[in-house]
């Protein structure tokens, strides 16, 4: 079904059953012959496509083959999208920087940040897939990183340490990101940007204020990155119901801290039903995972590890979007009219350029639980948009 920009869809009216992560979709090979998706667990939904899987020497060699011969095909894709990571050396932007290498679909991957990126595009160059590295370091270089790119990822930024919230890396993440949005309009104001930078609540507004000040503000290609929201969901019911991961789908809506996190259990496909006690626990437990990994690291750290795996899924979705691809459903962080909020994170449908629709029936028919949250944690989102729209206004110095 052809979608119009700006659409919303009911889940019936999607081409499967209902809105499917966005790694479920065509499979590719590259390089080594490792298929990206199916290393980061998920289905291959065109059987009809054969794909080898060819290990290194610590593994026997294997391959996996179609059931339906007559049909057999393998997908060539030509990797012609440039992706900028703006912050490739901090602890998320260098696992991200690794995952974001192994598409099939990228030309050229630039790696900006202010110190120490050299090393991390010089080790990720001799990795065997057809993406160019380059390497850019400060502000003088930061134009040329984003010359002719299709999306930026923005990672940017201080991370969370015990006993902070991310309103406390409010003053610090939003000026980076002004100043890095502020490039980005300036040099590539047509790329899909991803903001990871916390608090993604505010530095998202942020984002839109100052690309509204350049007059290239396009809402359908800005988006917060709340895809590990997601991700822990997926996981922690899977766990906790003992069901087949790869199988598992739970929309998360709202924003990207605290209480604004909304997993809606009620829609988890496949369908399945959890106590009250279940709802409650599982709900805290998505909501407050960031803090549970920044306790767990002792001050060493935040969730670099899981946010790059999730940034790399959503960076695959936008890439498989833009080549074309008509059945791409992520989480995000965006521009919606889905609440009376300004932004608000939801299920969306992505295409060539950018949001295409929203799936309205996420939020349609919600238990008693999940409408008491969602009224619960719009005061806090409002509050968190109200603070970053006027910053966007304030003159910094270059961070």
């Amino acid at each position: 079904m052809a979608a119009a920009a700006g659409a919303t869809y009911s889940v019936g009216s999607c081409p499967s059953a209902y809105p499917k992560p966005c790694f479920a979709a065509k499979s590719t090979t590259f390089g080594a012959h490792l298929q990206f998706r199916s290393m980061l667990g998920l289905k291959n939904r065109y059987p009809f496509i054969s794909f080898e899987r060819r290990c290194s020497s610590f593994t026997n060699s294997s391959a996996l083959t179609s059931k339906n011969q007559m049909s057999q095909k393998r997908l060539n894709v030509q990797a012609s999208y440039k992706v900028a990571i703006l912050g490739a050396g901090g602890g998320i932007g260098q696992p991200l920087s690794l995952l974001v290498k192994m598409s099939p679909l990228i030309s050229g991957l630039n790696l900006y940040d202010i110190a120490n990126v050299k090393g991390v595009a010089a080790d990720l160059s001799h990795c065997n897939t057809p993406s160019e590295v380059l390497a850019f370091t400060g502000s003088s270089e930061l134009a040329d990183s984003l010359n002719g790119v299709d999306v930026v990822v923005i990672p940017a930024g201080v991370p969370r340490k015990p006993g902070m919230t991310r309103d406390d890396l409010f003053n610090i993440n939003a000026n980076i990101v002004k100043d890095l949005i502020e490039a980005v309009a300036d040099n590539c104001p047509d790329a899909f940007i991803h903001i990871i930078s916390n608090p993604v609540n505010s530095t998202v507004p942020i984002a839109a204020e100052v690309l509204k000040q350049k007059g290239v503000y396009d809402p359908k290609k800005l988006f917060g990155v709340t895809t590990l929201d997601v991700v822990r969901a997926n996981t922690f019911v899977a766990q906790k119901k003992n069901l087949k991961l790869i199988d598992v789908d739970v929309p998360v809506v709202g924003g990207h801290a605290g209480i604004t996190i909304l997993p809606l259990l009620s829609k988890t496909r496949p369908s399945v039903t959890f106590t009250e006690q279940e709802i409650e626990e599982l709900t805290v437990r998505i909501q407050n995972a960031g803090t549970e990994v920044v306790e767990a690291k002792a001050g060493a750290g935040s969730a670099t590890l899981s946010m790059a795996y999730a940034a790399a899924r959503f960076v695959e979705s936008s890439l498989r979007a833009l080549d074309g691809d008509t059945d791409v459903y992520e989480c995000a962080y965006v521009q919606s009219e889905l609440t009376e909020l300004p932004f608000f994170a939801s299920r969306v449908k992505l295409g060539k350029k950018g949001v295409e629709g929203f799936i309205t029936s996420d939020t349609q028919n919600l238990t008693e639980y999940e409408q008491k949250a969602l009224e619960a944690l719009k005061p806090e989102l409002k509050a968190s948009i109200e603070k970053g729209v006027p910053f966007a206004g304030k003159k910094t110095t270059a961070a």
